[in-house]
């Protein structure tokens, strides 16, 4: 019955703060119980979100969905046994607690690892240059550009507004 093939993705609640707990407990019990072929995976769906503030790049892990877990498995009476019986799970994600397996497309669209960026300004806020040739301009963003890294800013050179791509950590916000 261990065939990978029959091994999906499934869902299983935790209370609050215990996400960690439960996965690490999981695996450990999925280590002493040898059974490695029916559960495969222990995944806490995580991004690393970077946010600049006041010149100072900060990064830090953060969980997408509190509460939940995900684990690659196949479903049998005993790994539904071992999994249910974890302290801190309340049950698998599905109607009346019975597992449903997500779909590939869920699998996906979790990404399971994502990376985001916040900065402590928006489109129209006024903002320093810190960094680069244009050292202590100032200008008003255009659009920020999470995905790329990049911020477009509107600059007055010489009475003309002139717009400029910047990194996201060669601005910071005029207070």
């Amino acid at each position: 019955m261990s065939d990978n093939n029959q091994a999906k993705w499934y869902v299983i609640h935790t209370y609050s703060g215990y996400e960690n707990k439960v996965a690490s407990d999981l695996a450990l019990m999925v280590e002493n119980r040898k059974m490695q072929d029916l559960i495969l995976d222990i995944k806490i769906p995580t991004e690393t979100v970077t946010e600049v503030k006041e010149d100072k790049v900060k990064e830090y892990e953060r969980k997408i969905f509190p509460g939940y877990v995900l684990i690659k498995m196949i479903v049998t009476d005993d790994s539904w046994y071992v999994v249910r019986n974890v302290r801190g799970v309340t049950g698998f994600v599905g109607p009346a607690s019975k597992p449903v397996p997500l779909t590939d497309a869920e699998v996906e669209a979790l990404g399971v690892e994502k990376h985001s960026v916040e900065v402590g300004y928006k489109v129209g806020d006024l903002v320093n240059i810190i960094d680069g040739p244009l050292k202590d301009f100032q200008g008003t963003v255009l659009a920020v550009d999470l995905e790329n890294g990049s911020v477009s800013v509107n600059i007055s050179m010489f009475g003309r507004e002139t717009p400029a791509e910047f990194e996201l950590d060669q601005i910071s916000l005029v207070k």
